[in-house]
């Protein structure tokens, strides 16, 4: 496989999927008046599509390992790409929830089979350089989301976001041109039953942090409940539990559920402070985070280099130190200029990609071939959920704190986050300290 035309192809279509989360953000306000829904209602606009996403990612991801990936990407964009079509012509709540749920469903087959794509067929020695260029990728369309969002719906309408989405269908024929003919998949059985327990669990234990229901909450234990006995009974489970053997593993998932609770909190956040604390329009919001996430995107080349020649451990540790750093930045002169977001967003998006380049390929890199797939796919979801959290917690906290000046508010929030990643920090340190000496960068021997 030619990595060096696949994976650019590659992170243009994931950038559409990506970017496809965050532009319908701005487009709430103008959703609801159109068709005359609660915002409680709109909300589920931008909701069932993460929530999709998050699941159906680690659900390609898992599939990989008995069906070839060639496949599940067929299907994968061809259902985001037709439903994003049904889309366009959506004039009523009902429709267009039911398009955003389709999309959510084909869209996890660009995330979670590009970390498969990029472990199972790039050497380790350029695959950091490869899985920089996707985390580079979705950190660029997370910024540059609400500017496209912005743009299409003032003078398109919200209908024409579905449009950008359609050109999946395009890339499709490229990838099926260049990518490898996968070898013979393995003899399994796909759990269904464990797949179905799973999204379960993440609809409730979201749905009851959202809600703040202890009818979901008690939903969502008795689905673990029975998730635990069902992965007593069978061998071949959706979730590998060899995988949570590996200690080394464990600790990367706790690091990787932090590292999306601190950029989705934070991408939440900023347009929330520079809308009410500056009176920032939504195109101004995102025309000032963009710089990051161009910048992010500039920086990519050179952070996947700097992580093939001096491991992955080193660019963890140097991005969680800037992300560190960025968030007590925050909470200290928040209310002093819109300038400080613009600055910030400039340090924390290249910090965030590095971050995320390196403990994908860390994983990688730990993972035996054979649970590639499946130990990919679970980081993910805990990824995603992370984030899903993040957001949801981050907003339960402004609203009781709704009696407060909102300086103190986000103040208090932007606390809470770089307490977070003091934490991620320190587990780390303590996975720096226990993993074996293969850690060491490429060629470098002890």
């Amino acid at each position: 496989m030619n990595d060096k035309i696949v994976m650019p192809i590659w992170t243009f279509g994931l950038f559409i999927v990506v970017m496809n989360t965050t532009m319908f953000n701005v487009s709430i306000p103008s959703i609801i008046h159109d068709l005359h829904i609660s915002a409680d209602l709109g909300s589920w606009i931008i909701s069932s599509y993460s929530l999709g996403y998050a699941l159906s990612t680690v659900i390609y991801s898992r599939l990989s390992d008995i069906i070839s990936i060639r496949r599940l990407l067929t299907v994968g964009l061809l259902i985001l790409g037709l439903s994003s079509i049904f889309g366009v012509f959506a004039a009523d709540f009902q429709t267009l929830l039911i398009a955003r749920i389709l999309q959510s469903a084909g869209a996890g087959a660009m995330a979670g089979l590009g970390l498969v794509l990029a472990s199972r067929y790039i050497p380790i020695e350029r695959r950091g350089r490869a899985i920089a260029m996707i985390s580079a990728g979705s950190a660029m369309a997370f910024g540059l989301g609400p500017i496209v969002g912005g743009l299409i719906s003032e003078y398109f309408g919200w209908n024409g976001l579905f449009a950008v989405t359609c050109c999946v269908l395009v890339v499709l024929p490229l990838l099926l041109r260049l990518l490898p003919k996968d070898s013979q998949p393995q003899t399994a059985s796909f759990d269904i039953w464990g797949a179905a327990l799973t999204i379960v669990h993440t609809v409730t234990l979201l749905t009851a942090v959202t809600q703040q229901s202890f009818v979901w909450l008690a939903l969502s234990i008795l689905s673990f409940i029975l998730h635990a006995w069902h992965l007593k009974r069978k061998k071949e489970t959706f979730i590998n539990l060899d995988l949570l053997k590996k200690t080394d593993y464990r600790k990367l998932l706790i690091v990787g559920f932090c590292i999306l609770v601190l950029n989705l909190g934070n991408l939440f956040l900023m347009p929330l402070v520079l809308a009410s604390l500056f009176a920032k329009s939504a195109m101004t919001i995102g025309l000032m985070i963009a710089p990051g996430a161009i910048f992010s995107a500039i920086m990519t080349r050179f952070v996947g280099k700097w992580i093939d020649r001096y491991g992955n451990l080193r660019f963890l540790l140097i991005g969680h130190v800037v992300l560190t750093a960025v968030l007590l930045f925050f909470s200290i002169l928040l209310s002093y200029s819109p300038t400080v977001i613009l600055i910030g967003y400039l340090f924390f998006s290249p910090a965030f990609s590095a971050t995320m380049a390196s403990l994908n390929n860390e994983a990688s890199r730990i993972l035996p071939r054979t649970q590639i797939g499946s130990g990919m796919g679970l980081l993910q979801l805990i990824q995603f959920f992370g984030g899903s959290i993040s957001v949801a917690v981050c907003g339960l906290l402004l609203e009781h704190q709704k009696n407060r000046p909102p300086v103190e508010a986000f103040r208090h929030v932007y606390e809470l986050l770089f307490l977070v990643s003091f934490c991620s920090v320190l587990m780390l340190l303590w996975y720096r300290k226990t993993s074996s000496l293969e850690s060491l960068p490429i060629n470098q021997t002890p």
